[in-house]
């Protein structure tokens, strides 16, 4: 038999299953009824199995008329969002460098992307005329379009 954070979780899976936008809005009574277990145990299962690091989002807020938003963020996204947030003016060609391969590695994108990639990224911070806001404007433009057509 399955244990009661094992309930909770398919529970909520299955809510946001049923919903085409990945988002699902949940009361804890709610929960706490259906599955006759204790608000806190909600909680538990909300702060380990539905972390951001698993791909999702979570808004809670107690009290009357409290609830729990769960948004499911897909991952590749995260992992765009993320590379994005690192790219600034102090970034150097090493780190770039390692988010493409990371990016071939973890087939989000393909060889030939990659190719094309690092060849416009060396090319980028060898030029004695491109400025740093230029290059971080570039390399972000090239990981959204990335992220827009994967």
């Amino acid at each position: 038999m399955s244990n009661i954070a094992d309930l909770i979780e398919a529970y909520i899976l299955r809510q946001l299953a049923a919903q085409q936008d990945g988002k699902v809005e949940l009361r804890r009574t709610d929960i706490a009824d259906e599955i006759s277990c204790a608000p806190s145990q909600i909680s538990y299962v909300l702060s380990t199995r539905f972390t951001q690091d698993k791909g999702f989002v979570v808004e809670s807020r107690r009290g009357l008329g409290g609830f729990i938003r769960i948004v499911q963020v897909p991952t590749r996204n995260m992992v765009y969002q993320d590379m994005l947030d690192k790219i600034d003016k102090d970034t150097e060609l090493p780190m770039v460098q390692s988010m493409v391969h990371y990016l071939l590695q973890h087939q989000m994108i393909t060889n030939r992307e990659a190719a094309l990639v690092m060849q416009v990224v060396v090319s980028v911070f060898e030029s004695p005329t491109c400025t740093d806001e230029e290059r971080v404007h570039l390399l972000k433009s090239m990981l959204l379009t990335l992220e827009n057509f994967s």
